[in-house]
Order: structure tokens, then sequence, then C-alpha cells
């Protein structure tokens, strides 16, 4: 027995597939340009991170006269650790506003 085809559900999912790849596209473009100031945790490192996890800046701040280089390279490593976890907090905000309001097929 043949199964009866419902038009109006292909042009729905057709519909929703274009508007997802819109917001996929909407989402990709979000995440490279939405950048987080994260600090070190003496504040003498900033690091400028994408929500896509890119490091665009790293800034040193104030003198760095009285630091030896163990000390600086933990601050360094414990700034860009916390930008990992910034980039990511970024992205799933970003990921839930555009994504957030996108109906599953067959919910009105």
């Amino acid at each position: 027995m043949p199964r009866e085809i419902d038009e109006a559900w292909i042009d729905e999912a057709i519909e929703r597939y274009r508007r997802l790849d819109a917001l996929r596209a909407e989402f990709d473009k979000a995440v490279t340009a939405h950048v987080v100031s994260v600090h070190s945790p003496d504040d003498t490192v900033e690091v400028l991170v994408t929500a896509a996890g890119d490091i665009t800046d790293v800034r040193i701040r104030g003198s760095l006269q009285h630091r030896n280089a163990t000390e600086l390279a933990r601050e360094v490593q414990a700034v860009v650790t916390n930008a990992t976890q910034a980039a990511r907090w970024a992205r799933e905000k970003l990921h839930d506003e555009i994504f957030g309001a996108f109906r599953s097929l067959g919910e009105r």
C-alpha cells in the first residue's frame, strides 16, 4: 500500500532546515565576533578571547620588575585556562540566545 506524502509537512521541513542553516551561520559569525576579557588572579595579565576560543590579544599590566619568570608563567597559565572556560561560557550563552526560540519540527 503506497504511503501518502504530506506536502505541507515537507514544505515546513524544508523551511525549518533553511532557518536552521541561517541560525548556524549567525551563530558562527557571533562566536568569532564576541570577545571576552579575562584577567589573571593578580590582575597583571589580561587575555582577550573570542567565544570561538581564539585568543586575540594578551596584555601585561603594570611593571614586571617585581615578578620572576616562574610567577609570570603561572599567571599566564591561569588566565589562559580561565579564558578557555570563559569562551565556552560565552559560546553557550550565544547558542542559547540564537537557538533558544527554535522549535522542533512538529511543534507549534
